[in-house]
């Protein structure tokens, strides 16, 4: 299946606001970028044709893949001058870049995609900037034997919040951490049809619209992952997982297995 990334965001809660400022896809998890770990991940299962949506810090992200050096994610052997790799990411990988604008919500970016999808049932669509070990074959296994228009990976809500159930008169009722409450958030990964464009206005939302209006209709399916799953909407959260990276904690690095 091609896989559609979201990759031209402004990250405005990662941002400093310095000028040429790396956008938030590219910013670093060990020695590769944030996108090239969500592409890893889907080539890891053979989805090796990608679509990118660009928009804020574009050069940032083609400049990347052009000037692609394979021997900093790969061992090689040196022959004099004469570089021998012993394995190759990216050698197999189909890359579109896509300019769909610079202020365009995900879902006007996804329309912009649309021929570049065309005559695909289905495909894949990913924000991104969010890491997983969940298992991809059986989300697009439930996916393919279901009569929807789209499905979403939902997961526990993140963080150390606790929920204070209170009753008219103030006093609590219970206390709860926020990841026991049964209730799920988006996880951002999508298994997509091409219905999903009936419901996506122009300059619409992906989730918003599209998703929102196959709920009403009963034809958005949900996965529920409770494995690993990290956002990175924050530069602590970048941070911490740049750190796990380099004490060898990356679970969602199944290619390494």
């Amino acid at each position: 299946m091609k896989v559609v990334l979201f990759c031209g965001g402004y990250g405005t809660r990662m941002r400093t606001g310095a000028p040429g400022e790396v956008p938030k896809p590219m910013q670093l998890v060990g020695p590769r970028p944030l996108l090239w770990h969500v592409m890893r991940y889907y080539a890891h299962f053979g989805h090796t044709e990608f679509i990118l949506c660009l928009g804020y810090g574009a050069q940032h992200i083609t400049e990347f893949f052009l000037d692609y050096k394979e021997t900093v994610s790969n061992d090689f052997r040196l022959h004099g001058s004469q570089v021998e790799l012993l394995a190759q990411d990216i050698s197999d990988w189909s890359i579109s870049f896509v300019q769909t604008g610079i202020q365009s919500p995900i879902g006007e970016r996804l329309r912009r995609v649309r021929d570049h999808l065309e005559g695909d049932e289905m495909f894949l669509a990913n924000y991104a900037d969010v890491l997983t070990d969940a298992p991809l074959p059986e989300i697009i296994d439930r996916f393919t034997a279901a009569d929807v228009g789209a499905s979403m990976m939902v997961v526990p809500p993140p963080g150390t919040f606790h929920c204070v159930d209170v009753d008219d008169d103030g006093l609590a009722r219970n206390i709860a951490p926020v990841t026991e409450l049964p209730m799920w958030v988006n996880g951002g990964y999508f298994v997509l049809r091409q219905e999903i464009f009936d419901h996506i206005p122009e300059n619409g939302d992906l989730v918003g619209d599209g998703c929102m209006e196959l709920t009403k209709r009963g034809r958005l399916l949900t996965y529920r992952h409770r494995g690993y799953w990290r956002p990175t909407d924050t530069v602590n959260q970048r941070i911490e997982l740049d750190e796990a990276y380099s004490r060898g904690d990356r679970p969602w690095a199944l290619w390494e297995a």
